[in-house]
């Protein structure tokens, strides 16, 4: 009622109304009160981003000319390391079967796992229920290699080759048990998604040094040891509360790499070109207007798209690879979408200087039929991540790269239901698992950790996720603990507020 009675020519609440007109009336007074609100708002935004603009886009990684660069002051040290590899065995490959042999468990075998090892430790729901924890010795062979002596399973025959280049933790521990919450952890630092990813954090810190591709780029694979493993979220190469543009762009197997990457049929490359350069003075005009950093990125993924529709191409195009360069990744390398392909084509995507690529290899997961499982798992990876380190070896890459090798948590010593040389299965084990660093700024040759007898609990020289995130950061030439990003208050890192780096792991 008192809108009526503010409205003109309207004397009296008690003379006769057209209600349908001061609705009208109403509504349109309403509008114009809006229109002066944005118009005020616009004003002052627009005078507020000329004087904020150049520190807010600062704080946000955009102030420079060039885009591709990082933080002010990142690397806060010289890098021994200018690119990382990160291949991630997705599911959890058994250590005690691969590379922390147990030879006493033999005289254990069928043995319940004793409850001084155990000592009340969290179980998964899948084995919770058992009333007996049967050991399970591994049925493979073990063999020192190098100069260093590391051991390798007999599965692993290429990848002992380069002994004295791996530096093996065999002290990895974490707190997740499932394989999200795990794969997440190691990912981001935390176990609830929405955090950025390793590749993101170092994108945002270091930047880029190829301007036709992404700084972070993903490639998935499926092993031949359990196809149905566990699946994998694009989250997990996200980048959480960063800016956008330094998400893992990920590779698809099949088709297209990149969807929507070919220009549609009839469009020239003049008319791409000519719209882009429409569509960015637009977005310049809105970043004007409202300031936020977002729109930079949108400008700058327009352009990056634009420049890959050449460069993944040519990436992608191995023709010019060497017959016994492709032999040595195995016979699996000319099928696209397979580990070895990936790993090809991770040592290309590095000879074009890209920051950061990760390849998770799925089909580690192994609950039971472990023996067979992991044969096909092994035959997957061993002689295409050797052949990697080889060829980065070669041209002079390995030098400057850090590799790691590695998946969420471990496996349990017990058997998970039936137990038969051809058939045992291992559970998830979060308190001891190993992970291996080659390359930049790495001891080769050397054990960190040790394990108890069971291959159970960590006897010396501990090392958290956390711990290995800070550690990469450190070879990547950034102090873990400097590289924050302010989100609802608070400065966020990839390790938390935990992480030290593992300095025996350094050369």
């Amino acid at each position: 009622m008192n809108e009526f009675h503010q409205l003109p020519n309207c004397q009296s609440i008690t003379e006769p109304i057209d209600t349908q007109k001061y609705l009208n009336m109403i509504h349109l007074h309403r509008i114009q009160d809006t229109l002066n609100r944005r118009i005020f708002l616009r004003g002052g935004a627009a005078a507020a981003s000329a004087i904020a603009m150049s520190s807010l886009l600062q704080n946000d990684g955009f102030a420079a000319s060039d885009s591709s660069l990082g933080l002010p002051g990142f690397p806060n040290f010289a890098p021994k390391a200018k690119r990382l590899i990160y291949l991630f065995q997705s599911g959890a490959p058994s250590q005690m079967d691969l590379f922390d042999p147990k030879p006493g468990m033999k005289a254990h075998h069928g043995e319940d796992l004793p409850e001084s090892i155990r000592q009340g430790q969290r179980l998964t729901t899948m084995t919770s229920g058992q009333k007996k924890f049967p050991v399970a010795p591994s049925i493979f062979q073990f063999a020192q290699h190098g100069e260093s002596g590391m051991a390798f399973s007999e599965l692993m025959p290429n990848m002992a080759k380069h002994a004295d280049k791996w530096c093996m933790i065999r002290s990895m521990h974490t707190e997740a048990i499932n394989h999200d919450p795990a794969i997440t952890f190691c990912q981001t630092g935390n176990q609830l998604a929405g955090r950025p990813s390793i590749g993101s954090w170092l994108s945002y810190g270091l930047g880029s040094e190829n301007q036709d591709l992404p700084a972070y780029i993903v490639l998935t694979s499926f092993g031949s040891g359990r196809p149905d493993d566990q699946p994998l979220y694009d989250r997990l190469w996200g980048a959480g509360f960063l800016p956008s543009k330094h998400q893992g762009v990920k590779f698809r197997n099949q088709g297209d790499a990149v969807l929507y990457l070919s220009d549609p049929p009839g469009v020239s490359r003049e008319t791409r070109r000519s719209t882009l350069d429409r569509l960015a003075a637009l977005n310049q005009q809105h970043r004007q207007v409202v300031g936020d950093p977002e729109i930079d990125t949108r400008i700058a993924q327009y352009e990056m798209a634009f420049r890959m529709q050449s460069s993944v191409p040519d990436l992608l195009n191995t023709s010019d690879e060497p017959q016994h360069v492709l032999d040595s990744y195995g016979s699996d390398v000319t099928r696209a979408g397979s580990y070895a392909s990936n790993c090809l084509l991770a040592r290309r995507l590095i000879e074009r200087d890209v920051r950061c690529v990760q390849l998770f290899h799925m089909g580690w997961d192994h609950h039971g039929g472990l023996p067979k499982a992991l044969r096909g798992q092994c035959n997957d990876t061993d002689q295409a991540t050797a052949a990697l380190l080889s060829d980065l070896q070669a041209r002079g890459l390995l030098e400057d790269t850090l590799i790691v090798w590695g998946g969420e948590f471990g496996r349990t010593i017990y058997s998970q239901g039936s137990l038969t040389e051809t058939n045992y299965g291992r559970d998830h084990h979060p308190r001891c698992f190993t992970v291996l660093m080659a390359g930049a700024g790495v001891a080769g040759g050397v054990t960190i950790g040790e394990t108890d007898d069971y291959c159970y609990n960590i006897v010396s020289d501990p090392v958290h996720v956390h711990d290995l995130n800070a550690t990469i950061m450190h070879l990547m030439g950034v102090n873990h603990e400097r590289l924050t990003y302010k989100y609802q208050g608070r400065d966020f890192r990839l390790t938390d507020i935990h992480g030290n780096v593992v300095k025996a792991a350094l050369a």
